[in-house]
């Protein structure tokens, strides 16, 4: 089998094979790259929990009493 022949034979193969490595080399080369990620100093974690702070309500008045 000549190379001719296997390029006929299997050349989807070939292609797709080589295509799918070049594929997962570049997702792997941009996952580390460092421009891409952002320095651990930036970011900024949220709070668990959140606390509104109001004002307290003004006290409510007494009934006046009546006088007899």
């Amino acid at each position: 089998m000549g190379l001719r022949e296997f390029w006929h034979g299997y050349k989807v193969l070939i292609v797709m094979g080589t295509s799918l490595g070049l594929i997962h080399w570049g997702w792997y080369n941009l996952k580390g790259s460092p421009p891409l990620h952002n320095p651990e100093e930036a970011d900024i974690s949220e709070p668990g929990v959140v606390a509104h702070v109001t004002h307290p309500a003004a006290p409510l008045k007494a009934p006046a009493a009546k006088s007899n």
